[in-house]
C-alpha cells in the first residue's frame, strides 16, 4: 500500500488576508523572483511582487522607470515558485493613472499573464475612483498610502510622511478613501507612527506596515533589505535577519583562490569516461 501524500496547503485569498484585520499579524515579504519565492513562500502570508525590483534588482535610483513588462515577467515567476502566499503585482508609474479604463486594462493584463490575484495601487484620495472602478470589474486591488515612491519627485525625496498635523490629516483621508473604494488591505510606507496608528484604528481593512507602525496589521520588508543581501544603502526602518552579501563575499572569494590555484574542479566535479580492459 503506497504512503498516503499529505494534502497541499492552498494558496491564501484576498479574503483570508482581509480576515485578519486586528488579528493574527500579516507576514509579507517581497519577491521578484522562483528560487526566492521557494524559500519565501513556506513562511509568509503574502508576496508582493514590488516596483522595487527596479532599485533592487536593475540598479535603478528610483521606482519611476519599472514597465509593466517588467512587472509581469516578475509576477509570472513568482507565481511559478510558490503555492501558499497570496501573491501582489506592483502596478508601475503611469499605468494606473491616466484613467479608470487604461488601469483596469492594464491590471487586467497583469492577472491574466502572471496568474496572480491581485494588483497593488499607490495613491490616496485622487485614485480612489481608479480603485472602486477595478474592484468594480473583479481586479482585487491592494492600496498603499503614506510615503509612496512612485511620488518621490513630487515629494521632495523619500522623506516620512505625516509630519505635521495637517499631513497626518490628510494621509488619513487618503486611507480613508481607499478603504471605502473596497481595497481590500492598505500599505502603509513611510509614516510617522502615531498616524500610522491612527490609520490603523480607523480603517476597515488590514493595514501593512513598512517603516510605519508595530500597531499595523501586518508589515512587509525587502527581502534583500532584510537578508543582508542589498547594499546601497540601508533604510532606517530595516532589520537586517542576515548578513548574506558577508557571506556572498566570502564564497565567491573562495571560489576564486580555488579556481586560479587549480583545487577546484576536483575529480569528483568532472566526467570521466572508463577505461576498458
Amino acid at each position: 500500500m503506497s504512503a498516503v501524500r499529505p494534502v497541499a496547503q492552498s494558496r491564501r485569498t484576498v479574503r483570508d488576508i482581509q480576515a485578519r484585520k486586528g488579528g493574527d499579524p500579516v507576514v509579507c515579504l517581497t519577491a521578484y523572483t522562483t528560487p526566492t519565492a521557494r524559500l519565501l513562500d513556506p513562511h509568509v502570508d503574502l508576496l508582493l511582487v514590488g516596483d522595487s525590483l527596479g532599485m533592487v534588482l536593475y540598479g535603478m535610483p528610483t521606482t519611476v522607470g519599472v514597465t509593466l513588462d517588467m512587472m509581469i515577467a516578475h509576477g509570472q515567476a513568482v507565481m511559478r515558485g510558490s503555492d501558499r502566499a497570496l501573491v501582489v503585482v506592483d502596478m508601475p508609474f503611469a499605468t494606473a493613472q491616466e484613467s479608470p479604463a487604461v488601469a483596469f486594462r492594464n491590471a487586467a493584463r497583469v492577472l491574466a499573464e502572471t496568474g496572480a490575484p491581485a494588483v497593488k495601487i499607490e495613491g490616496g484620495r485622487e485614485m480612489a475612483d481608479t480603485v472602486a472602478f477595478l474592484v468594480a470589474r473583479g481586479i482585487p486591488v491592494m492600496g498603499h498610502v503614506g510615503l509612496r515612491p512612485q511620488m518621490v519627485h513630487a515629494m521632495g525625496g523619500f522623506r516620512a510622511q505625516g509630519r505635521d498635523e495637517a499631513g497626518a490629516e490628510a494621509l488619513l483621508e487618503d486611507a480613508q478613501a481607499i478603504a471605502d473604494a473596497g481595497a481590500f488591505a492598505i500599505v502603509v510606507e513611510g509614516t510617522m507612527v502615531d498616524v500610522a496608528d491612527r490609520v490603523t484604528q480607523t480603517v476597515p481593512v488590514p493595514t501593512i506596515g513598512i517603516g510605519a507602525s508595530a500597531a499595523c496589521d501586518g508589515q512587509v520588508l525587502v527581502a534583500e533589505d532584510m537578508l543582508g543581501l542589498f547594499t546601497d544603502f540601508t533604510p532606517r526602518f530595516v532589520r537586517k535577519y542576515a548578513d548574506l552579501a558577508g557571506a556572498t563575499d566570502a564564497a565567491v572569494a573562495a571560489y576564486a583562490a580555488d579556481v586560479r590555484a587549480r583545487r577546484f574542479p576536483a575529480p569528483e566535479h568532472t566526467f570521466q569516461r572508463k577505461v576498458s580492459t
